[in-house]
């Protein structure tokens, strides 16, 4: 009985993408797994500042008015203001940054993929250090690497917040018009009469 190798029977194991694609099923497999990237990393991006976002959220301020029902003589001012949850906003916020640092690890992962063959040989890596590209030049920006690594994935990011925009849409004409209602707040003062 033959035994399979633990590296070959795992499922994230990620064929290898063929840059620039030489048939229709690797131009098929390029575009589907950076338009699934490109979903990932809408998710990260939306999530992380969502979270950011509504950290503040978490802090509920509460008024405490037991001190002004208590027997005479009563302090003035008599209510108390007690705010919670600031630990609670801290740890949304730090899960909004780490969302954002697994979409920046989706970005750098994009990027390593469609990396060309490294240069094995020294003395070509010292031309190529030397003389290989002036990053002042935009016209010597590896721009066909970036396409490579961003088409589809951009692709990806707009139909996956075109997605978004819809069931958002279809979600806020599908539930009724609330009225406003009045709202009337009162108050009274109650002082020791001399």
């Amino acid at each position: 009985m033959a035994h399979a190798n633990l590296n070959e029977i795992t499922p994230w194991r990620r064929r290898s993408l063929v840059i620039p694609p030489d048939s229709w099923r690797a131009w098929v497999h390029l575009a589907v797994w950076e338009a699934s990237m490109g979903m990932l990393l809408f998710g990260c991006l939306a999530f992380g500042i969502w979270l950011i976002a509504s950290s503040t959220d978490r802090i509920v301020t509460f008024v405490d008015l037991s001190r002004c029902y208590a027997p005479s003589p009563v302090e003035l001012p008599c209510e108390r203001i007690i705010r919670v949850g600031a630990l609670n906003a801290a740890f949304t916020a730090l899960g909004g940054l780490l969302s954002l640092v697994a979409a920046s690890w989706v970005v750098w992962e994009l990027w390593s993929a469609v990396a060309p063959k490294p240069i094995t040989d020294d003395f070509l890596k010292l031309l190529d250090y030397s003389f290989g590209r002036s990053w002042r030049d935009p016209r010597t920006w590896p721009w066909s690497r970036m396409l490579w690594a961003y088409g589809f994935t951009s692709a990806g990011v707009l139909l996956a917040a075109g997605m978004v925009l819809l069931i958002w849409t279809a979600n806020s004409f599908a539930r009724p018009v609330k009225v406003p209602a009045a709202s009337i707040e009162t108050s009274q003062d109650f002082r020791i009469a001399k």
